[in-house]
């Protein structure tokens, strides 16, 4: 099965990553009100599970690419990423404006998961879509622990 796989740069891997990052950056810089995202965690062995499996993912979506993807893309799949970005952006709009509720913090987790899952199976990267995955979980693990049920 690796034999189908190259090292290639992906510069849409690349772009939907940093995408998916500005929110996260400017979160850093300017905190929003109510910033329930601060609290310590709870999940630390999920938290550096999930940060090791989002690296591996981002390296394998952006310098491993499936030699055998075929020509002709699944329909729908870029827009459905490119949706889950869009969402995950209003998300943190919402958060902004104050709304730190279970609907809010589940899209800032569930969106940019299901943009890289989305992607990755687009490109047929397999092995970022595995790491994608774990990552999704991981997150999952945090938000659910952390945020809705304390």
């Amino acid at each position: 099965m690796l034999k189908h796989f190259r090292f290639g740069f992906d510069r849409k891997g690349l772009i939907l990553f940093l995408a998916v990052m500005i929110p996260n950056f400017i979160w850093f810089a300017y905190p929003a009100p109510h910033d329930v995202l601060r609290s310590a965690s709870l999940t630390g062995t999920a938290d550096t599970i999930g940060a090791v499996c989002q690296v591996l993912m981002v390296a394998c979506l952006c310098l491993i690419r499936n030699r055998r993807k075929p020509a002709v893309q699944a329909k729908g799949m870029i827009p459905a990423v490119i949706s889950c970005v869009f969402l995950y952006f209003l998300c943190w709009v919402f958060y902004y404006l104050g709304h730190a509720g279970a609907a809010v913090l589940t899209g800032l987790t569930v969106f940019p998961c299901a943009a890289f899952l989305l992607y990755a199976c687009d490109r047929r990267n397999w092995i970022a879509a595995v790491f994608a995955g774990a990552f999704s979980v991981c997150h999952l693990i945090h938000t659910a622990v952390n945020f809705l049920f304390r």
